[in-house]
């Protein structure tokens, strides 16, 4: 998640922060708490899970990593979650941070520690879908209590088609909701693939389609036949901020898309209305421009346009684009 302004006191003097980097550097259980931030975001109660640490312990070892500016933490509700941070405090230590995360990222994890990581993410899915699974019937009318389609809708489709005017031959889109801009793609891309991991929302897409006669629309649960390589665009609107772990988003759509192939992504700025939790079921209060461009970064993606739309209701959304850079 994104960076509290007081992570790293002021800007410390270099030789301060460096010396704490490479203290940060300097233990096991530490350099364990990196690898595994490269996946995701978590509290300290999930990381003590994780790595079946104490807390008063771990607590320590993320105070020294929050020192040398390596994590941020950020709290959502009544959670506080830590993630890794990609930009050094100091431009003179940027290479040498990027250096250490990256030789954390070959550490290896215990057959064990990856049971318990995977157990984490599987308890935020089985809530998320268990929201939409009670509520699919009355999801739309609270999601446009923050943003209705018709907010971003418009904006999403026009940047698409200045981007790819000629559509091409495969579009996917991820969570389609009620299947709102499942239209906007059939007119454009000979093979539609909407994608949903709740069968009670994608019966929602699976009226629309029906209903406007979308012939090359397909609805499905998983994403085993979406070949390598093979997609235009992919499409996510809304949809972050409901997944147990975005990043892994970016991760599995750039296997999917072609070398210039698009990622479109509408979502939520970073906001603190709590009770958009209950009554949407997210499981995130948005995020930050900066996070949607480092965790495209880091799975081989180039920003594209993008537009910001301000709302009466104290929402922001970003419209943006992103390119899969891959040869």
């Amino acid at each position: 998640m994104s960076e509290l302004p007081n992570t790293v006191s002021a800007i410390a003097p270099l030789e301060d922060t460096l010396l704490q980097l490479c203290k940060a550097g300097g233990d096991a259980l530490r350099l364990q708490v990196l690898r595994v931030l490269s996946r995701d975001a978590y509290t300290v109660q999930e990381l003590c899970h994780i790595l079946d640490s104490r807390q008063s312990g771990l607590s320590h070892h993320l105070k020294i990593l929050l020192s040398a500016g390596l994590v941020t933490k950020r709290r959502e509700g009544n959670s506080l979650f830590y993630r890794r941070t990609y930009r050094a405090s100091h431009p003179q230590l940027f290479a040498l941070q990027q250096q250490l995360l990256s030789s954390v990222d070959q550490l290896e994890l215990s057959p064990g520690l990856e049971a318990r990581l995977d157990q984490v993410i599987d308890e935020r899915s089985a809530r998320s879908q268990a929201f939409f699974a009670q509520y699919a019937g009355q999801f739309q009318a609270q999601q446009e209590q923050m943003v209705a389609f018709e907010v971003y809708g418009q904006s999403t489709a026009e940047l698409l088609a200045n981007s790819q005017p000629q559509g091409g031959d495969l579009a996917v889109e991820v969570g389609p909701g009620d299947g709102a801009f499942l239209p906007e793609l059939a007119r454009r891309y000979q093979r539609v693939v909407a994608i949903d991991n709740s069968a009670a929302m994608l019966d929602k897409a699976k009226e629309t389609v029906s209903q406007q006669g979308l012939d090359n629309v397909h609805c499905q649960l998983d994403s085993t036949d979406i070949a390598p390589a093979s997609a235009d665009c992919v499409v996510a609107n809304m949809v972050l901020h409901h997944v147990p772990s975005p990043v892994d988003i970016f991760r599995e759509v750039a296997t999917w898309l072609k070398p210039g192939g698009l990622l479109c992504v509408t979502e939520l700025c970073r906001h603190d209305q709590n009770w958009a939790r209950e009554a949407c079921g997210d499981l995130w209060l948005g995020f930050e421009p900066d996070d949607l461009s480092e965790w495209a970064a880091a799975s081989g993606f180039s920003d594209g346009p993008g537009v910001y739309l301000a709302q009466l209701n104290g929402f922001r959304v970003q419209v943006r684009q992103f390119i899969n850079t891959a040869a």
